[in-house]
């Protein structure tokens, strides 16, 4: 072991006896997130999500989308609330970076029950064959200065490094209004034309990255912009999905 790596080491050891991990699902010390509270994590049934949207429930009618999406498929792993919530919280606002690959595992979850289900056109919602490349909603500017990092550029690298899928960093965003406090229809316009595909995409078929999807806006509009840079098609997946 070099000094350096002796180091980091030592730091690391320091600043978990004054600061000791505990989990954010139940507070519990010890683990980011507990064994219990991964034993009873409300995953969404892909069963019986919409093959669309991702919404729970929505495999025969769907109340959040018309099935007119952009996407080819979207798998969404647990409704953004309790642990879901608390997760995306711990990283993204308080900077717990060690989260990553826990959401990336949780992707991989749900989209590995999803590749039993098919989509709409029969085909699975998930074939890890059939992609060429991982990519993800990127951080506006303005949001990577508050935070310091890109947070779902985090969960894709790990992500890509689980499936081997390779990451492509294809896509950046303009800076828009803040869409919490947006409608539906509202959402929608004030995304229009805000993300820029940065590199040649032609003919692949990519999975798409995001941590919440809420009325679909933002991954919507990610994907008509690789699909209009001619890519062969989109899919995404969310850890969270508000319904």
């Amino acid at each position: 072991m070099g000094q350096q790596d002796f180091c980091s080491e030592a730091l690391e050891g320091i600043q978990e006896l004054l600061w000791p991990t505990r989990c954010v699902g139940c507070d519990m010390p010890g683990e980011l997130l507990c064994g219990d509270c991964r034993e009873h994590m409300p995953w969404i049934g892909q069963r019986w999500a919409c093959p669309v949207c991702g919404a729970p429930f929505g495999w025969l009618t769907c109340t959040e989308c018309k099935r007119d999406w952009e996407l080819a498929t979207t798998v969404c792993c647990l409704p953004f609330s309790g642990v879901a919530a608390r997760m995306i919280t711990c990283y993204k606002d308080e900077g717990e970076r060690r989260m990553a690959p826990v959401i990336a595992a949780a992707m991989l979850t749900s989209l590995d029950e999803a590749s039993a289900w098919p989509r709409v056109d029969g085909l699975p919602r998930f074939d890890a064959a059939a992609l060429d490349g991982v990519c993800f909603v990127p951080a506006t500017a303005e949001a990577y200065t508050r935070r310091g990092f890109d947070h779902m550029e985090l969960v894709a690298s790990h992500f890509s490094a689980a499936t081997g899928i390779p990451l492509v960093d294809v896509l950046a965003r303009r800076s828009t209004r803040d869409q919490r406090e947006l409608g539906r229809a509202e959402r929608a316009l004030n995304l229009a034309g805000s993300v820029d595909v940065v590199d040649d995409v032609r003919g692949l078929n990519l999975l798409l990255l995001d941590d919440v999807i809420t009325t679909g806006a933002t991954v919507r509009e990610a994907a008509r912009a690789l699909l209009q840079r001619g890519a062969g098609e989109v899919s995404a997946c969310a850890l969270a999905r508000v319904w």
